[in-house]
């Protein structure tokens, strides 16, 4: 049986040799740059090299974080940044940005890929779509139950990694803009502020309604081991090494308490007791397993938040994960720290080696040097000429003296025996140049047998693009001119909203999946009463296009919605779908044509290889609303010439939370009726709260909508296909208000009715 692996997190030097000495089978670090953790120590590149050698050394791998969005002027230096990591044998990558994933994998073919949470991976389908793309092993949403869990692993044959204890967020993976859209400081970018362990309050209750508590699961871990999982990740980067540490030394006596266990009762478990337990609905764990109070004690100890859970493993949502009173970490136990600090951190990481040197004059001095865990592990290197000593002859504690030293290197003689067979001499020095030699020799050789040496990996070298300037205005995705109601797009979620844009001849309307729900049949008469058949089949420019879009997040059990899109699509009265993630995008690969595939901006394309990745699946998509104009420009100037049309989004309450969890049902309970609550801060901005009763999630939207009225009256817009607005909490009167300013300022430029509003990130960016 495979063993699970335990992967540890390092934020600096320390935190990679406490958690190897405590036990991880692996380590995941990021560098000072492209890491979702800017605010760790992190490594320099000669360190992380450093730290993959000395991992290697103990048989343990380094999975490198490049786990955020990345800037199209920022992408050519990834190669100089991963070149020298990739040579040292770094044994993975954990990427969340698409064009990265592309970036990374045309210049490193030999090196493993994984897909980091931030991709937000909710099912088969998107796991099988990264997949293609050379993804190895996916971390799914945290908020994936078991089962969900499960089924993307036989579906689809991936390593799974997943989390089992640490800090858990409030929002989707790379779902998340509260933070950039507040502060600037963007989670998608590595500088999260954290404004969800802020107090919040709807409906007149107070309290810490975003905050998560964070995830134990120490006492689910036999159920975890038999479901398959591949990999249990701890997370804690920003954390302190004795924490990492001291929470890697319990897992990893638990685990080993398994499958110890389960080789004492004799029970192998193989994939078909596993489709057996499954297909039963009932765990059939028979080993004996408990988790002791006092362990249980060290662990809340260790910086943990006064109330814990276990995730979403179990559950679907519920106020009993959120951290109501206190988002703030228990006192930690000092004396526990300081223990866990004397033991994996000062204690330093040593390997132990026999050493058998042979002295005899006449011949090069002979060094071999074997493992003391294993015998079959050992090395032979041969030094200078051994001299017969005419005055000062070495002495056997001498040698052994300088034998037992290690300098640098993490192994250590523990014995060592010499064999003289008269006096000797022989320079200090060289004898020190035979103890490093062989030291070094050695740690290839510990390298060597634990299958991580990686000498034989291909290279491609990188030559920088080179790119002209054309005039962005003859490009293909150049956009139409700028007359009346062809620049103006909407996205509607509300019958009124629907008439208020077929009033003012929007011409093309994106409907949210929720308006078809037990209303097909009125709708349609209502969308074919607005498209005359004579129109379509002239095929008139003045006619409307209806498009459907998909949910936000689509999770096993709502492909039902996805279904329902689908047979709508089919009735010929919509022309095309507008794309929210992976797993609706594999859905209508088939159904939809390229053309007809419009990507919306939360599936970030923010670099010329994330443009490249989708230019031959996709016709249409939106720019990210975290770059700001020169970034767009940017981006655009180096797209490849594909067609694909470049859109913005000018105005709407922008989606600053995607959650399983479910504010309403936090304070109260859920009464499966959807629509708007309102949920206030500290400073009494109100954040309306949608809640999908359908595919069960809230989206958080900005207090404020964004406005982007100077680029929808500049010559700037000549570089876009259209602008789209996004209609959210709008009632029909106001809707009609915004379309008819938005339609007004070719005209006549002047400020919004609406007098509270946003630029977002079109003039200032993130870091």
């Amino acid at each position: 049986m495979k063993k699970v692996e335990l992967l540890a997190p390092a934020g600096n030097f320390d935190a990679l040799k406490g958690v190897i000495k405590a036990g991880a089978d692996a380590v995941y670090l990021g560098g000072t740059l492209y890491s979702a953790r800017a605010y760790a120590d992190n490594f320099t590149q000669d360190e992380i090299c450093e730290g993959i050698h000395l991992a290697h050394v103990f048989g343990r791998r380094v999975y490198l974080t490049v786990n955020t969005l990345v800037k199209e002027k920022e992408l050519d230096s990834l190669y100089q940044y991963m070149n020298p990591l990739y040579e040292e044998g770094l044994d993975g990558v954990i990427v969340q940005d698409l064009g990265v994933l592309r970036f990374l994998r045309s210049c490193f073919p030999d090196l493993p890929f994984h897909a980091s949470t931030q991709m937000t991976i909710t099912g088969s389908r998107g796991a099988a779509l990264v997949k293609k793309e050379g993804i190895s092993r996916v971390v799914p949403a945290r908020e994936l139950s078991l089962e969900e869990i499960i089924k993307i692993k036989e579906e689809t044959g991936l390593e799974i990694e997943t989390f089992v204890h640490g800090a858990m967020c409030y929002c989707y993976s790379g779902q998340c803009l509260l933070s950039s859209i507040l502060g600037g400081r963007s989670g998608n970018r590595g500088r999260c502020a954290q404004p969800c362990r802020l107090p919040y309050e709807t409906g007149g209750k107070k309290g810490y309604l975003l905050s998560m508590r964070d995830m134990c699961t120490i006492e689910l871990l036999p159920e975890l081991i038999e479901s398959g999982i591949d990999s249990f990740k701890i997370e804690g980067r920003m954390k302190k090494p004795a924490y990492a540490a001291g929470v890697t030394a319990i897992y990893r006596k638990y685990i080993d308490r398994y499958y110890e266990k389960r080789a004492e009762q004799r029970l192998p478990l193989t994939p078909d007791r596993l489709m057996t337990q499954k297909s039963s609905g009932h765990s059939a764990l028979t080993v004996s397993y408990k988790v002791s109070g006092e362990d249980m004690d060290i662990l809340r100890s260790l910086y943990i938040r006064s109330e814990i859970g276990a995730g979403y493993y179990k559950r679907h949502n519920g106020r009993e994960m959120i951290s109501m009173h206190s988002p703030a970490y228990q006192e930690t136990d000092g004396k526990l720290l300081a223990d866990m600090e004397e033991r994996y951190i000062k204690s330093g990481l040593l390997r132990a080696v026999k050493a058998k040197i042979r002295l005899v004059p006449g011949e090069a001095a002979c060094l071999t040097l074997v493992s003391v865990e294993k015998e079959s592990i050992q090395v032979t290197i041969t030094g200078d000429m051994v001299q017969e000593a005419c005055r000062q002859p070495l002495t056997a504690e001498k040698v052994r003296q300088q034998m037992q030293k290690s300098g640098e290197s993490p192994l250590r003689a523990v014995q060592v025996e010499v064999e003289m067979s008269s006096p000797v001499f022989l320079p200090v020095s060289s004898l020190n140049e035979l103890r490093r030699r062989a030291l070094s020799a050695m740690e290839d050789a510990f390298i060597f047998q634990a299958g991580l040496a990686y000498r034989e990996r291909k290279t491609v070298p990188f030559r920088e693009p080179q790119f002209t300037e054309p005039k962005l205005t003859q490009r293909a995705f150049a956009g139409q001119k700028l007359s009346g109601q062809k620049l103006f797009h909407a996205v509607v979620r509300t019958p009124g909203q629907l008439e208020a844009t077929l009033e003012e001849g929007i011409c093309r309307i994106y409907l949210d999946y929720s308006l078809l729900e037990g209303e097909e049949g009125g709708l349609f008469a209502r969308l074919s009463a607005a498209k005359p058949a004579q129109l379509r089949e002239a095929g008139a420019e003045d006619e409307y296009e209806f498009y459907l879009a998909t949910p936000y997040i689509v999770r096993e059990k709502d492909i039902k919605y996805l279904k329902k899109i689908e047979n709508a699509f089919a009735t010929g009265l919509f022309t095309g779908i507008l794309i929210r993630n992976f797993e609706s995008f594999l859905f209508f690969r088939e159904t939809a044509a390229r053309e007809q595939i419009v990507l919306d901006a939360n599936l970030y394309i923010w670099n010329r290889e994330a443009a490249a990745f989708w230019q031959n699946r996709a016709g249409e998509f939106y720019l990210p609303v975290e770059c700001n104009m020169h970034e767009w420009r940017d981006l655009l100037k180096r797209c490849p010439e594909n067609g694909m049309k470049a859109c913005a989004i000018v105005y709407g309450r922008l989606p600053v939370m995607i959650t399983a969890n479910c504010v309403k049902k936090t304070v109260g309970s859920c009464n499966k009726t959807g629509g708007i609550t309102m949920l206030k801060d500290r400073y009494q901005k109100q954040f309306p709260v949608y809640t999908d009763c359908l595919c069960c999630y809230n989206v958080i939207y900005n207090s404020v909508p964004l406005s982007l009225h100077s680029l929808a009256g500049s010559k700037q817009a000549e570089l876009l296909a259209n602008f789209r607005l996004d209609f959210t909490v709008e009632e029909k009167q106001e809707a009609l208000q915004v379309i008819r300013y938005f339609k007004g300022l070719r005209a006549k430029e002047s400020e919004p009715f609406y007098k509270e509003y946003t630029t977002g990130h079109y003039k200032r960016g993130v870091d």
